[in-house]
């Protein structure tokens, strides 16, 4: 197989990554980003992009599976335009152009309460990506939904790092719905669709990647 993975430089992509270069089905992953990647492998190719303006016709496009784990926060993305192309634009962007050169499957970090009729901003970016990607007819479409994601993040989020030290605390306690998503469950989720490409739309909740 050959494997897409966009947002390979954040925490669940990374981990998606390092799962795919040791897969023995996989042939080659992709894995796109606005900076070079520190990993070489020989099964690796890392195409330097600018999301604002994707090149389309390049070969790298030729994939049979995506997973995208693009995302950013408010802060991070400075407003809510800012937000919304990255974690609505782009990531519909790279749909439409694998599918347009031939990729079946398309697997995505979604988030737990995406809805296009939520009355909170983020849920309503998530819920609207879930909702074109669905349009857009891949014969596998897969949508992980993580509650808090538990994990080593390059850049400090320190209300989710302190949100975590709280439900690890009381994980043992909480029902499923309610616990923590280690960033290792949800890269592990994101392969298995990717490799497996079931035909369909499937959502992954976040009771089923509770640690």
């Amino acid at each position: 197989m050959q494997v897409m993975v966009v947002g390979a430089t954040g925490l669940v992509g990374s981990l998606v990554l390092s799962q795919l270069l040791v897969e023995e089905t996989v042939e080659r992953v992709v894995a796109p980003t606005r900076r070079p990647l520190a990993t070489a492998h020989a099964k690796l190719i890392n195409p330097v992009v600018d999301f604002e303006a994707l090149p389309r016709d390049a070969e790298w496009w030729k994939v049979d599976s995506v997973v995208c784990t693009l995302g950013t926060t408010m802060k991070q993305a400075g407003s809510r335009d800012a937000f919304a192309r990255v974690d609505h634009d782009y990531p519909l962007q790279v749909a439409q152009q694998a599918l347009g050169r031939g990729a079946l499957s398309y697997a995505l970090t979604s988030a737990a309460g995406a809805d296009p009729g939520s009355r909170f901003f983020y849920n309503r970016v998530k819920g609207n990506l879930e909702r074109d990607l669905t349009a857009l007819g891949y014969v596998s479409l897969t949508l992980v939904r993580p509650g808090l994601i538990d994990g080593e993040r390059h850049a400090s989020r320190l209300v989710e790092r302190a949100a975590g030290m709280t439900l690890r605390m009381l994980g043992p306690l909480l029902p499923a719905r309610l616990r923590i998503n280690p960033a290792e469950c949800i890269a592990t989720a994101l392969v298995d669709a990717a490799l497996q490409a079931r035909p369909g739309r499937h959502v992954v909740s976040s009771e089923r990647l509770a640690a």
